[in-house]
């Protein structure tokens, strides 16, 4: 029996606002934005709809546009996706709904294709045999190539048509990525799998599923990250070791680069359907990864923490406070305290609300900027000489406030210091950073970036001193948007891109999948400005 999509209300009805502030509050500087957050599960006996939700909440960080679980209870698939943070998503009636021993999860935020429901993940896609759900966290690069795998697969035998009302195409490489899973008329999905991961280029990790089964897979340079863990009854694969944690699964390992496990009643088994070449993205160390998080079996805190040593050490400054920008510099502030002697304080209250909300602000409102994430404590910081630690500085709209701010608090001086090297490039393995010509760094010299945003210094982690804080060597990290050498060969400009799937009209299959487009994509993104 076929499964099914739940989507949206008749008029596309999205869940009410949960009272948080939007990111559109700083428009002019989203900040670095990561692709997504994935979680699967296979448990028979357990509530495995509600420990992907838990996981899920624990991988929001990843991802806050829409957020999707799909559960099996071995005769069917039911997904149920919408647009918004998990927890507007998903109420108990909801959870309540999905039944089953086997789940797959995904909270996004979109590197290619639209922030739409249409776009929401897990894809679904029912066959002659089975079903198959799909969550993915990355980006592929060679999208264009698998376009026209698809539409090369025309009506093939092996996909089962189920009529239904017109629906928006889906514009993301992943319904790709489940259309090309999904035929496999002469052998399991399994097998089909292997052959298919081989010819998918750029950042995947992949928690996929039949009505039995649960599959993961990460590309063979591990861009992003995957780990497993185990329950007491079943097994649990997530983006990172924070979402075991809250369900109570215990870690066992990375899945590693160029690997594919599958989880059913005959237990865990693995193959290699690439060989390893291991690229980790850098910037997870630096902000992406929650701080709880283990990777390269080291804990992110500690990582950010030696960080935050060296950058003292590299640029030391004369102060009377360190603080960070939270929470996001928090724990290379602490390290630079202890490296350089000087005292550590908060010297800027985080609303912890802000994130998304349906209720758009007034031009008033969006006046205030930054002060509606972040407001200064002016008791500490009037007089004072301040070393203020951030992770990053993408376009420089927030940091260029931020000091405007604490100046009208009162700080006497400003050093702004960053844990990050300049950010040069853009990424195209699933972090959503601006085109090349909006990168601050890209153009202006450091000196001229701190006359940009008026402080009285600044200085940079090297990123030397990056990679040595994070005990991973050099030739096993993707450093891309930092030295403008990606490890996975990129298509020409017109093939890349966040729309490239968007720019024409198309045809629709059952899964709202585009049938066949005109090639297209971010020409400015490598470009000077």
């Amino acid at each position: 029996m076929p499964g099914q999509e739940t989507p949206p209300g008749p008029h596309g009805r999205r869940r009410s606002g949960d009272g948080r502030l939007t990111h559109a509050l700083d428009p002019h500087d989203a900040g670095p934005q990561d692709a997504c957050g994935v979680f699967g599960v296979w448990a028979p006996g357990e509530d495995v709809a509600k420990l992907t939700y838990f996981g899920l909440y624990a991988l929001q960080h990843r991802g806050q546009e829409s957020a999707g679980i799909a559960v099996s209870n071995g005769r069917q698939i039911l997904v149920f996706k919408d647009m918004g943070l998990v927890s507007q998503v998903f109420d108990e009636a909801t959870l309540e709904s999905l039944k089953g021993y086997v789940a797959v999860g995904h909270a996004r935020y979109s590197t290619t294709g639209a922030s739409t429901w249409h776009n929401a993940q897990p894809t679904f896609r029912p066959t002659e045999t089975g079903s198959i759900a799909l969550a993915h966290n990355g980006n592929l690069t060679n999208t264009r190539e698998l376009l026209d795998r698809v539409a090369a697969l025309g009506g093939a035998a092996g996909e089962l048509e189920i009529a239904t009302k017109p629906t928006p195409a889906s514009t993301n490489d992943t319904s790709l990525v489940t259309a090309l899973l999904a035929h496999h008329p002469d052998t399991s999905l399994e097998e089909n799998a292997a052959t298919v991961l081989p010819g998918l280029r750029g950042a995947f990790s992949f928690v996929w599923m039949d009505e039995n089964t649960l599959y993961a897979a990460r590309d063979p340079q591990g861009i992003r990250p995957l780990v497993l863990g185990r329950l007491e009854r079943g097994w649990v694969v997530a983006s990172e070791t924070a979402a075991l944690d809250i369900v109570g699964a215990s870690f066992i390992r990375e899945v590693e680069p160029g690997e594919m496990v599958a989880i059913d009643e005959d237990g865990l088994r693995s193959r290699r359907f690439a060989e390893p070449a291991p690229k980790h993205c850098l910037f997870e160390f630096v902000y992406l990864a929650r701080p709880d998080t283990l990777m390269n079996q080291r804990r992110v805190h500690s990582v950010r923490v030696e960080i935050g040593r060296r950058l003292a050490e590299e640029f030391p400054a004369e102060a009377d406070l360190v603080m960070p920008v939270p929470e996001s510099g928090t724990p290379a502030a602490i390290g630079y305290a202890e490296a350089s002697g000087i005292p550590y304080g908060t010297g800027l209250v985080k609303n912890s609300y802000v994130g998304r909300t349906f209720i758009q602000p007034s031009q008033t409102i969006r006046q205030l900027g930054i002060r509606l994430k972040l407001n200064p404590l002016r008791d500490v910081i009037e007089g004072k000489r301040l070393v203020v630690v951030d992770d990053s500085i993408v376009r420089g709209n927030t940091q260029r406030a931020l000091v405007r701010m604490l100046r009208e608090a009162g700080a006497r001086e400003v050093h702004v210091r960053i844990s990050s090297p300049p950010v040069k490039w853009p990424c195209f393995y699933g972090i959503d950073f601006a085109t090349r010509a909006e990168l601050i760094a890209n153009g202006l010299t450091t000196d001229e970036i701190r006359r940009s945003i008026d402080a009285d210094s600044l200085g940079y982690i090297s990123l030397e001193q990056l990679v040595e804080a994070t005990e991973v060597p050099m030739d096993d990290l993707c450093r891309a948007c930092f030295d403008g050498v990606y490890p996975v060969e990129l298509p020409a400009p017109e093939h890349l891109g966040k729309h490239l799937l968007e720019l024409s009209p198309v045809g629709t299959d059952v899964d709202g999948l585009s049938a066949s487009l005109a090639g297209g994509g971010a020409r400015d993104s490598l470009d000077r400005p």
